[in-house]
Order: structure tokens, then C-alpha cells, then sequence
């Protein structure tokens, strides 16, 4: 994409990531850039309340407002914060402030749990073990050493042969940054491979990989080495829902992307994501996104038309 900025904001009060943001979202809502695991955004109007599964990143705005929600719970964020989340979740988002005239502009980079245990292990730092297990996301107040840190990843966009050798360690620098917000403990516990956070993400880890199977709350528990009581009470408070109620939320968001992407007939992506009964996969499709499955996608599909959905 070209980094032209023709209609760039005009605003004095934009900071520097705004600007970068700005410069690089130019006509478009999402921006997968060469560098993994790292998309910038641009909405110039609030949105609908979408749902979709979070990876473990970190996510910051340069202008504007978002909501995300997990369970009961609500996170507000705007450019003075970032938002983290430790475990791949099922949430459901919505940009609350944004216009033509100051776009919500924001960036999420995806955060490698293994370069996390690795920078753990570097730093000898003992890791937090009689805390209960806590939320798998988090807001904070954005660190100027963290937020420098990410708009020199970000500037590595306009030097692209630079990117295989410096993004690493650029990389390696935010998970430094971030263990050292006070979401730092948080973190170690769910990159520590004897933590209860730890041994849930495994389970699922297990869960996304065996979409179809049945699950045995009993079983699972037992690949992760904990009781099913305690698998259920860690599960819980990491996830704010319950196993099963996860393992929903997974199937439908990937039935959907099933039908939206890969054009799959509704049946079809109902029974690669593990539902035998059609009008069960209908019912608890349309409580979950507002709308049975084709008329979902159909109003997808259109939105698309004029503008990609966001991320």
C-alpha cells in the first residue's frame, strides 16, 4: 500500500501515532502489514458491536475510542491506555468515538507467549504463584517507553528490507515493555508452564485444534493436570465463561469465518465445526451475531462492498 496521505488528518492535537496510523490506513479499514501479526485500523464512524476471537496481543489507539467486552465484562480504552490480552478470547468490540473529521485509528500486534517465557527466564524474575487465576484481559495506562517502542515497529513499515533482521528484536523489546506494565505479573503467570493460566491456554490450544470433537470437561481437565472442579473455577475466571460455553463461542466464530471466506453453505460449516443438528447451529447462531446464518453473511458480504470488517 502506498504511504501517500492525501487526506491525512489535519488536526494539531494528533500525536505521533495517530499520524503514522493516519499515513498508513489511507483508504482503507484494515492494513495486514509485512510485518506478522501486525494490522493497523481506520473507522471514520462508531460501529456495530462486532464479535470475534482476540489472539494474545496488544492493542493501541492513536485516536478515538473502543469498547471490548468478554463475558459481563466491559473495557474502555482510548490513546492513553493499551489493552492486553494474555489467551485467545471470544469478545465482541465496537468503536465508540470516531469521524471523517478524527477517525478512530488504532494498531494490534499479536503477542508470542514463548518470547514472553524466554524474556521470563532472561530476567530470573520469580513468578507471582499464590494469586488467583485473573481475567485474560486487561486495560492499562500506556507507558511512553511502550508506546516509543511500538511506533519504532511501526516506522520499520517504511523500510521493509529492515524488517526480517529489526522486527525481532523490536518485538522482543514490547514483550520486555510489557512485563514491566502492571499487567508484567499477569503475564509471567500465563507463560509459566507450572501456572494455572498456562495450563489452561494448552486446553485451548486443544480446543481450537479439535473444533469438531466432543469435549469432556472431565477429559480436559485431565490433559491440563488439574481437577475438574479446579479446571472449571481457573477456566472461568481467565475466560469469564465456561468450558463449554467457550468451545460455542469458538465454533461459531469459526463457522462464520467458514461462510464468509471460504464460501461454505451454512450445513456444510455447521458440521466442520462440530454441530450434527442444523436448526441448533441456526438457533445459536442468531443469538450469538442478531441474525440467522444467511442473512448474516449476506449483510456482511454487503458492508464489505463499501468497507472490510473490522478485525
Amino acid at each position: 500500500m502506498s504511504a501517500s496521505t492525501p487526506n491525512s488528518i489535519q488536526n494539531d492535537d494528533a500525536t505521533p501515532l495517530a499520524r503514522r496510523l493516519d499515513r498508513w490506513t489511507q483508504g482503507t479499514n484494515r492494513l495486514d502489514t509485512a510485518i506478522p501479526g501486525l494490522s493497523l485500523h481506520r473507522w471514520e464512524h462508531p460501529t456495530e458491536p462486532t464479535s470475534y476471537m482476540l489472539a494474545p496481543s496488544v492493542c493501541l489507539i492513536g485516536q478515538g475510542r473502543k469498547q471490548v467486552v468478554l463475558g459481563e465484562e466491559r473495557f474502555v480504552y482510548d490513546a492513553q491506555q493499551f489493552l492486553i490480552t494474555s489467551i485467545d478470547l471470544p469478545v465482541i468490540s465496537h468503536i465508540l468515538e470516531a469521524s471523517p473529521e478524527r477517525p478512530y485509528l488504532g494498531m494490534m500486534l499479536e503477542v508470542d507467549l514463548r518470547t514472553i517465557a524466554k524474556l521470563v527466564l532472561a530476567q530470573e524474575q520469580p513468578v507471582p504463584r499464590s494469586n488467583p487465576a485473573r481475567l485474560g484481559i486487561a486495560v492499562s495506562r500506556l507507558p511512553p517507553k511502550l508506546s516509543d517502542a511500538m511506533i519504532r515497529l511501526l516506522d520499520l513499515l517504511d523500510s521493509p528490507e529492515d524488517i526480517p533482521a529489526l522486527a525481532p528484536l523490536l518485538r522482543q523489546e514490547i514483550g520486555y515493555r510489557l512485563l514491566h506494565t502492571e499487567q508484567g505479573p499477569q503475564l509471567r503467570r500465563m507463560a509459566a508452564t507450572g501456572h494455572h493460566g498456562f495450563q489452561i491456554s494448552r486446553a485451548i490450544d486443544w480446543l481450537k485444534h479439535n473444533l469438531a470433537k466432543p469435549m469432556r470437561v472431565d477429559d480436559l481437565a485431565s490433559k491440563s493436570g488439574l481437577s475438574a472442579s479446579a479446571f472449571h473455577n481457573h477456566f472461568r475466571a481467565i475466560t469469564a465463561m465456561s468450558p463449554l460455553q467457550y468451545q460455542k463461542r469458538l465454533r461459531l466464530n469459526e463457522a462464520r469465518r467458514l461462510m464468509l471466506t471460504e464460501h461454505l453453505d451454512a450445513s456444510i460449516a455447521a458440521y466442520q465445526v462440530g454441530y450434527e443438528s442444523p436448526s441448533q447451529f441456526s438457533r445459536e447462531y442468531s443469538r450469538q451475531f442478531g441474525a440467522p446464518p444467511l442473512r448474516d453473511i449476506r449483510n456482511l458480504l454487503q458492508v464489505s462492498l463499501n468497507q472490510p470488517r473490522e478485525a
